[in-house]
């Protein structure tokens, strides 16, 4: 197998959390009654899935280290959906997946945006046209997470008994 760089892993990583969050954001689409919440993670899903094509795309032409990073995606992927499943246990609401998808959303701009700085010095031409679209794409979806989750939380009563 080939070796990867650190440039590989992290681009191995970001693509395998484009992936994980399509399959995140369907499971807290079931768990959110709000019409609005679900129209915007449906966009943030269209969005994730560009991303994981557009990686893919890039990935495509790494030559001779394609299976490599492609393997280490899917590592990242299911490592993710294990982080999703401990924390999205069968009592979880609406609330506690939008907790989630904050966690998960600032893991994805901060992978995006360490994959930029390591950018500068490989100088990627097509990555670095990748990082400039989707870093400001990664901070608006951790914004409407955390913008979410604010919103599910006022609608809780703070007094009442869980489980």
């Amino acid at each position: 197998m080939a070796e990867l760089t650190v440039l590989d892993t992290k681009i191995a990583e970001v693509l395998g959390l484009a992936q994980a969050a399509q399959g995140a954001i369907d499971k807290v689409s079931k768990l959110v009654d709000n019409e609005m919440l679900r129209s915007e993670l449906e966009q943030v899903k269209q969005e994730a899935v560009a991303t994981e094509e557009r990686t893919t795309q890039l990935v495509e032409n790494l030559d001779g280290k394609k299976t490599a990073v492609l393997d280490k995606a899917r590592e990242t992927k299911q490592e993710a959906n294990e982080m999703m499943s401990t924390y999205l246990g069968d009592d979880a609401d609406g609330l506690d997946g939008f907790e989630f998808l904050t966690m998960a959303e600032a893991a994805e701009v901060g992978h995006w945006q360490i994959v930029g700085k390591l950018n500068e010095k490989a100088r990627i031409d097509e990555l670095q046209e990748i990082v400039e679209w989707v870093v400001p794409i990664q901070a608006r979806h951790f914004q409407q997470a955390l913008e979410g989750s604010v919103r599910l939380a006022a609608e809780e009563d703070p007094n009442e008994v869980e489980g």
